[in-house]
């Protein structure tokens, strides 16, 4: 199975840009955030024409989160995290793809830090990291994918001084990161990298992309019963050099379900 996360800015206005990255890439399930697009006006059709079942949960102008499957409909599990602070908030959704539970998430961005904003982004996160932990305590081959809206070391934002302040690099929440981690989920990406500066998002502007000015805020954890089972993982810069881009880019890993007790 390849499974891809891709924030994509507006799934409507960059729907050609997704449905190109989808031509090339082919990968079987994706995980989308930043829809800005209410469940109505989804393109479900060209999705499917393009070979892609769907479940969504949209939100006019804001947020949003689909999964994708390829010559398949996802079985939605889930729709919002138990005890959600904000149900109204298209930011979770949940589904089960070829023996796989899948959760595509959107955490909020939470700036300014001592906001509202931050303080509901505090409170997601004590929901969503003990959702984690049940799916993780039951022994589910799951994944965790999706915009983490946060940035888990140094070694993940290109001039981290410059990040002290802001929402995504606050203490309180790489913490919360490193113990999902610690805690036996698999960050596939640093994994695949373990040294290396690479980035999921870049800034539009002062050639962020161009100078490679990133962030590393895209993730996919799997659960430790689909730890051994990682055999690639990457990141596709190309989408981010289109034009008409997203400021995102997709992250992929290739697990190897072969023998898997499905779910």
């Amino acid at each position: 199975m390849k499974l891809a996360t891709y924030n994509v800015n507006g799934v409507t206005s960059r729907l050609p840009n997704l449905l190109a990255w989808l031509e090339t890439a082919r990968p079987d399930v994706v995980c989308l955030q930043e829809l800005k697009t209410t469940e109505e006006k989804f393109p479900r059709a060209a999705l499917e024409r393009a070979g892609y079942g769907a479940v969504c949960k949209g939100q006019k102008n804001w947020n949003g989160v689909a999964i994708l499957a390829r010559g398949a409909e996802p079985l939605e599990t889930r729709r919002k995290l138990p005890g959600d602070p904000d149900p109204h908030q298209a930011r979770y959704i949940e589904a089960a793809v070829g023996g796989v539970l899948v959760a595509c998430l959107y955490a909020p961005n939470g700036n300014p830090v001592g906001s509202a904003k931050f303080a509901f982004k505090e409170l997601w996160y004590e929901r969503f990291m003990g959702h984690a932990e049940v799916l993780r305590s039951h022994g589910l081959p799951a994944v965790l994918a999706g915009d983490f809206n946060i940035i888990p070391t140094d070694r993940d934002v290109y001039a981290p001084q410059r990040w002290r302040d802001d929402a995504l690099f606050q203490p309180a929440l790489k913490d919360s990161y490193l113990r999902l981690v610690g805690s036996g989920w698999r960050d596939t990406l640093r994994e695949a990298y373990p040294d290396q500066a690479i980035y999921t998002f870049w800034k539009y502007w002062r050639n962020s992309f161009q100078r490679d000015a990133g962030l590393r805020i895209d993730h996919i954890l799997v659960s430790p019963s689909l730890g051994g089972r990682v055999r690639k993982a990457g990141v596709d810069r190309g989408p981010r050099g289109a034009p008409g881009s997203s400021d995102h880019t997709p992250v992929w890993v290739e697990l190897d379900l072969a023998g898997l007790r499905s779910i």
